[in-house]
């Protein structure tokens, strides 16, 4: 009979210890991890100024970037100011634009990119309509080649590391003050 009770308890403790586990393997299942707009904008400040050669015609010098989410878009906007200043003569013109983009994540690397940009404003000092439609074209071809390869933000590994599971960035959207990166456990 002791012999019996103790085969009982030790069923009822596996029982038990698996019950346990599995209560706990659901606590490592999908989960969103927001990024604060401010973790992002020191993220962003620290690749600015930019200095870009347009055709060998322009030095463009893009500064004083200010992100903004376009939660309802899922979209995330960019403020610059830029200085264009032809090499050959002593003529610059200051400038302001506003674009915004797609984002995506590339996994390998940890990074997180503004694609498919948009120039959605433009405003050069001192330019009048024909030469303000040339910078926006201009400025529109450079749009496509420079932030291909800008990073919003950087993201190690181990930072999507919770209680011994490994995560991976599986979808990514906008809120109104925050990124949102959707990840699920490694399989």
């Amino acid at each position: 009979m002791p012999a019996l009770i103790a085969h009982h308890c030790r069923v009822a403790a596996v029982l038990v210890a698996l019950l346990c586990l599995s209560a706990c393997a659901s606590l490592v299942g999908p989960r969103d991890v927001s990024i604060p707009l401010s973790k992002l904008q020191a993220g962003v400040e620290r690749r600015f100024p930019l200095h870009n050669k347009a055709i060998e015609l322009l030095d463009v010098q893009l500064s004083n970037p200010r992100l903004f989410m376009q939660a309802d878009s899922d979209r995330v906007g960019l403020r610059l100011d830029a200085l264009v200043a032809p090499p050959f003569i002593k003529q610059s013109w200051g400038a302001s634009l506003a674009l915004s983009g797609r984002l995506s994540i590339d996994v390998a690397r940890g990074d997180v990119f503004l694609n498919d940009p948009r120039l959605d404003q433009l405003s050069v000092d001192g330019a009048d309509g024909g030469r303000q439609q040339q910078f926006t074209a201009l400025v529109n071809v450079l749009l496509k080649q420079s932030m291909r390869e800008l990073p919003v933000y950087h993201f190690q590994m181990e930072d999507l590391r919770y209680g011994g599971v490994q995560f991976v960035p599986t979808a990514i959207r906008t809120s109104a003050d925050a990124l949102v990166i959707h990840v699920e456990p490694v399989r």
